[in-house]
């Protein structure tokens, strides 16, 4: 038996193995096929997580509504399965969206300053291409962030219901799978002829990682099957959208063989580490 702040101590580190894979992203310059393959890498990974999320969210509204159609459950618990489910949807794909809008509406007049033009059409195309980068991580880290949260909601919610075993079970089986996330997180990153500052790798770090610690103190004193559908299917629609994303951009950057192994190789890790989590018993 393990006791609360144990608990957190573990959910902690579960969450913040994904700094692990972020160092992916300092990578000295890189070739234009190099970079396509490095994204095609991170796309497989969050093409896997993306099935996983989406499935388990679907699952357990679909249970939640057959448990009221047999009467086992109120109707209410049904609907708002469902309604945390396409909600969560709608979250992911539409609130992205107008992330992405927003954030290019206001960066476009302070690139196109005089400054920078001054300096020539090559270094506007790198400044836009920079920005570009590191929008797409920020969308991929706010979708692997929720996703997170449900998993952290998973582990202290096994702990309140005293299943203390799959709770250690999860910790571990999801601070593997998070040095992945780090990968599809660092992905964009890699290669650039400005790197990255520290200081927004941190950032990107607490965005994907930090909602697994939040979700574990959380799940440790509430439960909530609206709030795991939701946080889900939120996740599932940024990872959809950001998905896109990746895949075009990376057909510019290099052939489609060269994406299609990158994105073999990207989903094959992400169902061997599943399938080694499953093998634990988790």
């Amino acid at each position: 038996m393990i006791d609360y702040w144990q608990l957190l101590l573990l959910g902690a580190v579960a969450g913040f193995t994904i700094f692990l894979g972020l160092p992916l992203a300092i990578l000295p310059h890189l070739s234009s096929r190099q970079k396509g393959f490095l994204n095609a890498l991170a796309l497989g990974i969050l093409l896997f997580l993306m099935v996983e999320v989406l499935s388990e969210s679907w699952h357990s509204a679909e249970e939640a509504v057959e448990e009221a159609f047999d009467g086992d459950a109120p109707w209410s618990d049904g609907i708002s399965g469902l309604i945390a489910f396409f909600g969560g949807l709608v979250i992911g794909l539409i609130g992205l969206a107008f992330y992405e809008r927003k954030t290019m509406t206001n960066k476009v007049p302070e690139i196109l300053s005089l400054e920078n033009i001054k300096k020539g059409d090559e270094h506007l195309h790198q400044l836009f291409h920079s920005i570009n980068a590191n929008r797409l991580a920020m969308m991929i880290a706010i979708g692997i962030g929720a996703h997170n949260f449900s998993e952290g909601l998973a582990i202290g919610q096994s702990y309140v219901t005293e299943h203390f075993s799959l709770a250690i079970l999860l910790i571990i089986g999801f601070a593997a799978h998070n040095t992945t996330e780090g990968f599809g997180i660092a992905g964009p990153l890699a290669g650039l002829i400005k790197r990255p500052s520290a200081r927004f790798l941190f950032l990107l770090g607490i965005i994907g990682g930090g909602p697994t610690f939040l979700g574990t103190v959380l799940g440790g004193l509430w439960i909530s099957e609206f709030a795991f559908i939701l946080f889900l299917s939120a996740a599932g629609g940024a990872l959809i959208y950001v998905s896109l994303l990746m895949y075009k951009a990376g057909r510019k950057q290099t052939t489609n063989m060269v994406l299609m192994i990158g994105i073999f190789i990207g989903l094959s890790a992400g169902l061997l580490t599943d399938f080694i989590i499953d093998l634990a018993g988790a």
